[in-house]
């Protein structure tokens, strides 16, 4: 069918501009795929001289074609990012639907295409021999994932093609409409340590989270575990029926990653990785090799000869090359070079002459090794120097031509020019889903290259650094492209592996550096360096690597918001010995001198650090920490496969052992200290000597996955060890540790079991599981007591799924307390009742908690990075402890209950002073409060979180007076100079006024009958006025008791404003939720004047500082402009959004600062109500201004050289400058 009209029109019409603007290269290749154009005639367009003679060329093929070659190359175009090409063609587009793409004849249809390119899917090679065979087989596994969810493991030696096969099973739209109607989603993966694997999450999940038409759901996960509950949810919810396809998995830690109950496929090495996850599992099993005949079908491609033409040397070829289509290809591309040198690459592969040792291993490198060397030796000298330097790549990591450019110093179409060139020769890989192209190495490859020139690995880094920073000499790139991701992300690995340590202290205890890396990819691989360069940055400094580790581990999460924060402001609130603070501090001083404002604060020596210590013993997670039963040890264990032991008073080391082949997940002491246990992902428990780490015992043949938790019973005088795992039947076994075998398993769930714990006399264990149940079992006889059924508590979900984290008994053995979903339950071991549940509000999860064993206490840790302590007789919170990074994953008293420990997936275990936390963090100054400025004294009046009302000196923080707690909520408070008195109003309408600092009460006035919203006293102190809830204001003779009320608004009157200072004037403004402002004589109580104001509730209100006009703002989204003489509207100010929040003068009066709920701040003219400025998301400093939600307030610097402004954040700007 030839090309319809209005396309073909289309194409002629717009021929000129496409022929101009396209690169023929970046198109065909799509083009090919999709099977609309031959590779002979690629190469007949590649051959016209230049790039505009090619996409003439090209067009003149398409013309010459169907309508299927026009939406090809529209769809070219479009995914080489060409929208405005693609825009001139779309309205002519031929009448083509999916219905008839998906009917087609041949399975490889552009909807199929389409559905791949969307996912990622790398497309055919330029050469490819097809193995019906193998993907057949693998389509089979597919279907049998039609109805329920499992995996499917591709598994091989390395480049026996399970990435190609793996593509080449979904490339088939019956299969994709029938079993994956969700799509189609690649991951390569390869050798990655957790921060990377969490970056190819968050990359995955902002992927998914682009192709919805709603708004993104989540900001990116900033842990394994949160990125694994945002990709199930996803994948669940978002794309049901989908399959996530996992292209080289080395690790069982990365399948643990993925096991969300989806459709999976991976590629692997190891065919048993898919044993540590649930769901059905099915294997296909690739040959090492290609069978000769399809071998022989590659040379013949790559030589463009038929089959039986080739030379006899073709299958001695083939053979010495033992079927690897890696080495097929690369022989193959160099014959296409060089067609008549049959004869001698079969002898170079026959002498093998560039053989080398390897380690042991079941693939057969030699036949790679000999196509390599031969490909690179005949490369052009200067081409053969260049392709060295690629041995600096980490494995499995694309870089794009503009990162080669800068190493290389030559220009980036030059790059291009001999990326290529490697390309064509089967020496390197391109990835064309990327624009720009991303390049990389089969990691065979570079592991040749790492073996060639393993003696001059130190130099080939060094020219690495050495040509960044001459290239970069004025600064790190900032532009967040894939070229700066690369710099900001592998500068630091350059540098140690070329043993530039001096450079590398330089940059990692730079403030400067910190602010950049953290900004352009997240703290989390900044936390990642400074614990994997560790070693070397402490042969410097400990220290300082200790001030910038905690620093990130305090504040990494501030760094993962949007507006990025100002780390320069960030550390200054770091300790003043911290070198942090000192760079901070110089920082400040040379911006502040160029016109910026930093805040230091007054009193940093009175604000505590809660954590006692910080230790950070492991790198990666620590899923599990525990005290010594004397408390004087810490041991810990988690992803690095390692348990140590520190002091619990210093965090000094004792001992590190390498306790198994996989994760440690959990460790204890036995009673008497003596013994240490750990369980693991490898299905082993085992038992050391705690002194010196010895390994005394292994249990490693009754439970069959892993092992969740141990534990020892609390006494030694019959001590026993319990584990419990996620087998499906015998999940919990009791160890007497002088039997070779378990003494007791305990039968009754029937899904995995996360948790266990013996009560306080040894007498009953409980059990937690994903079956939605605690189950208490008799130890003497291991018969199951009770069960506990949490599950029902959550009827209120549409999620059956309800896993119990954790269990932990009361010191008394009374009530035991379990962790599900966002809620910790307390019920009666005896009736089962339920008598207490303490659900969060949050937006997280429960992941542990744990009872003082000898208080009420409870500590509660959570996946938002928080830990929280509760008073469990009075149900009520009683501390926050902030300073984790990541999901705090346990808590642990000490057993004298003086201390608590925690520990996180930020690689860190915090010990906290229970005291200090019940008494300090318990302490949290309310926002209605009032300060009072005298002198250079600083006193600061508000409530507490305990409802108390404190009086402070606002530079040491010292308290002055504290009031006894209120049996109703403080809601406001206000402060007089003389008689020196502070008041308190209160939600049941009572004012107090009370001597400051004796506490002394000298009034109480009662009147209004609801809350009190507002407070201020008269200038000299005698009067005070308040406005409540009620609709009044009254104005009290407060030593006297005289009273007068001001009534007539209708609703409630949040504040009100005295016209002037002047003790002669006595005009009070008072606005409402009614629309109204009035106008008061406070002497008489007379009202002055009425003015309708706004057709919505007046959310703030101020007089100018000239006393001549007044600005009102309101939920009708427009802010006002009055005179103080005629009460008249000069102006109304409309463009906000959203309900306008909050407004302020300038001093000078020239200049009106308003916010609304939106974030946005506008600047207007006073004098001539017109717009100066807006301050929004979508203006230029729109990242400067978002508060997280409301501006609540407004107020200009006394020269008026700035506005600062609350909200979620507190921010300032210079507001004397035009846009």
């Amino acid at each position: 069918m030839a090309l319809e009209e209005r396309p073909r029109s289309c194409l002629l019409r717009f021929r000129h501009r496409l022929e101009q603007d396209m690169k023929p290269a970046y198109l065909m290749d799509h083009m090919i795929s999709d099977g609309v154009m031959t590779v002979d005639e690629e190469e007949k367009i590649r051959t016209q001289p230049t790039r505009k003679d090619q996409a003439a060329a090209l067009l003149e093929l398409v013309l010459r074609k169907d309508n299927r070659a026009y939406i090809s190359f529209y769809n070219a175009l479009v995914k080489e990012t060409y929208d405005d090409l693609a825009n001139l063609l779309h309205d002519d587009l031929p009448h083509f639907s999916l219905e008839a793409q998906k009917s087609s004849s041949d399975s490889f249809t552009s909807y199929v295409q389409t559905v791949l390119s969307e996912g990622g899917v790398p497309q055919r090679p330029v050469v490819f021999v097809s193995r019906p065979k193998l993907v057949n087989r693998v389509r089979e596994k597919f279907y049998q994932l039609q109805k329920d969810p499992g995996w499917v493991t591709v598994f091989g030696m390395a480049g026996s093609g399970k990435s190609i096969l793996a593509a080449e099973a979904v490339r088939h739209h019956g299969l994709i409409e029938e079993c994956f109607p969700g799509g189609i989603h690649w991951l390569s993966i390869g050798q990655l340590d957790k921060p990377n694997l969490l970056v190819k999450i968050q990359s995955l999940c902002f992927r998914l989270e682009q192709g919805l038409d709603s708004q993104p759901l989540h900001r990116p996960p900033t842990s394994l575990d949160e990125a694994k509950e945002c990709l199930r949810f996803l994948m669940l919810r978002k794309y049901p029926r989908s399959l996530l396809i996992l292209d080289d998995v080395w690790d069982s830690m990365v399948v643990k990653a993925f096991d969300i109950h989806c459709r999976i496929l991976l590629t692997t090495r190891n065919r048993s990785l898919a044993d540590s996850v649930s769901g059905a599992k099915y294997e296909v099993g690739v040959e090492s090799g290609l069978d000769e005949d399809k071998a022989l079908e590659v040379l013949s491609l790559y030589t463009n000869m038929k089959l039986n033409g080739l030379p006899d040397e073709a299958r001695s070829i083939v053979r010495e090359c033992k079927g690897s289509p890696l080495v097929v290809s690369l022989i193959g591309a160099l014959l296409k070079e060089k067609p008549t040198r049959w004869q001698y690459y079969l002898r170079q592969l026959q002498q093998k002459q560039f053989k080398r040792i390897r380690k042991s291993s079941s693939y057969d490198y030699d036949a790679l090794d000999q196509a390599m060397a031969a490909s690179i030796e005949v490369l052009p000298d200067e081409h053969r120097e260049l392709y060295k330097d690629l041995t600096v790549l980490e494995q499995d990591i694309k870089i794009p031509a503009k990162v080669l450019s800068v190493l290389w110093d030559l220009e980036a179409e030059e790059v291009e020019d001999i990326l290529q060139e490697f390309v064509n020769k089967s020496l390197l890989f391109v990835d064309s889903h990327n624009k720009p192209y991303l390049y990389y190495l089969h990691d065979l490859q570079l592991d040749f290259l790492v073996e060639q020139n393993r003696t001059q690995l130190q130099s080939l880094h060094t020219k690495v650094v050495r040509q960044y920073q001459q290239y970069y000499r004025d600064g790190p790139p900032t532009t967040g492209d894939e070229e700066c991701l690369y710099w900001i992300r592998f500068l630091t690995y350059h540098m140690a592996k070329a043993n530039l340590s001096q450079e590398l202290y330089s940059l990692m205890f730079s403030l400067d550096w910190v602010s950049v890396k953290a900004q352009v990819i997240g703290p989390a691989h900044l936390i990642n360096d400074y614990v994997e360069y560790g070693s070397i940055l402490d042969k410097e400094n400990c220290d300082v690597r200790s001030h910038f580790q905690e620093f990130l581990s305090l504040n990494g999460h501030q760094l993962e918001q949007r507006p990025f924060p100002d780390v320069v402001q960030l550390a200054l609130s770091q300790p003043h010995t911290s070198e942090v603070y000192r760079q901070a501090r110089l920082q400040a001083q040379d911006r502040a001198s160029a016109g910026g404002i930093y805040f230091d604060l007054l009193n940093q020596s009175g604000v505590e650090s809660l954590s006692r210590l910080v230790i950070h013993p492991q790198q990666g997670s620590v899923y599990s920490a525990c005290f010594s039963h004397d408390g004087t040890k810490i041991a810990s264990c988690g992803a690095s496969k390692t348990v140590k032991v520190f002091r619990s008073t210093s965090g000094e080391k004792l001992t590190e052992t390498q306790a198994h082949d996989d994760e440690v997940l959990c460790c204890a002491f036995s009673p008497d200290d003596h013994l240490l246990a750990t369980c693991s992902s490898d299905r082993k428990v085992k038992v050391w000597n705690a002194d010196r780490t010895r390994l005394l015992r292994v249990f490693n043949e009754e439970h069959e996955e892993q092992v969740n938790h141990c534990q020892f019973t609390n006494t030694s005088q019959r001590l026993l060890l319990a584990t419990c795992s996620n087998d499906p039947i015998s999940n919990v076994k009791l160890w007497n540790l002088n039997k070779p075998s378990c003494q007791n398993t305990m039968f009754g769930h029937f899904q995995p079991v996360n948790h266990c714990c013996f009560s306080p006399d040894d007498s009953y264990l409980s059990t937690s599981s994903n079956d939605g149940t605690v189950k208490l079992f008799q130890v003497s006889s291991a018969n199951e007591w009770k069960t506990i059924d949490v599950r029902s508590i959550f009827t209120d979900s549409d999620d059956d799924d309800v896993l119990v984290k954790c269990s932990t008994w009361t010191a008394d053995g009374k009530r035991i307390i379990c962790a599900a979903r966002n809620a910790v339950l307390v019920f009666d071991v005896e009736t089962s009742d339920m008598l207490l549940e303490i659900r969060t509000n949050r937006l997280s999860t429960v992941q542990h908690c744990h009872a003082c064993p000898t208080s009420n206490l409870l500590a509660i840790a959570f996946s938002n990075y928080a830990v929280e302590l509760w008073d469990l007789e009075a149900n009520k919170k009683m501390a926050d402890c902030s300073g984790h990074l990541s999901w705090v994953q346990r808590v642990q008293f000490s057993p004298d209950g003086s201390q608590l420990l925690s520990c996180s997936d930020d690689q860190t275990v915090r010990l906290w002073e229970t005291k200090k936390l019940h008494t300090s963090s318990a302490i949290c100054l309310k926002r209605d409060s009032d300060v009072l400025f005298n002198d250079g004294e600083i006193i600061v009046s508000a409530a507490d979180n305990s409802n108390r009302l404190q009086v402070r000196d606002g530079r040491t923080g010292s308290v002055l007076f504290q009031s006894e707690e209120k049996s109703s909520r403080i809601r406001c408070t206000c402060m007089c100079r003389q008689p020196p008195a502070v008041v308190l109003g209160q939600e049941d309408g009572t004012v107090q006024v009370l001597v400051v600092p004796s506490g002394k009460l000298l009034a109480t006035l009662l009147g209004h009958t609801k809350t009190v919203l507002h407070c201020q006293f008269s200038q000299n102190g005698r009067t005070l006025i308040t406005s409540s809830e009620d609709t009044t204001i009254r104005v009290w003779r407060w030593q006297s008791g005289e009273c007068k009320v001001l009534q007539g608004h209708k609703e409630q009157v949040r504040c009100f404003s005295l016209l002037s200072n002047s003790p002669n004037d006595a005009r009070l403004l008072s606005w409402s939720f009614d629309g109204t402002v009035k106008v008061w004589d406070t002497e008489s109580g007379e009202k002055l004047q009425d003015v309708e104001a706004h057709r919505g509730a007046i959310l703030s209100c101020h007089v100018s500082p000239d006393r001549c006009l007044f600005a009102t703002t309101s939920a009708d989204k427009s802010a006002k402009l009055w005179h103080c003489e005629s009460w008249q509207c000069i102006y109304t100010l409309s463009g906000h959004q959203e309900c306008v929040r909050s407004c302020r003068f300038s001093w000078d009066s020239q200049r009106l600062a308003t916010g609304d709920d939106n974030g946005e701040i506008r600047l207007w003219s006073v004098t001539e109500g017109s717009l100066l400025k807006i301050c929004s998301r979508d203006s230029k400093d729109g990242m400067d201004s978002l508060h997280g939600g409301w501006v609540t307030d407004l107020h200009f610097s006394p020269d008026d050289s700035l506005l600062v402004s609350t909200g979620g954040y507190v921010k300032w700007r210079k507001s004397k400058h035009r846009k």
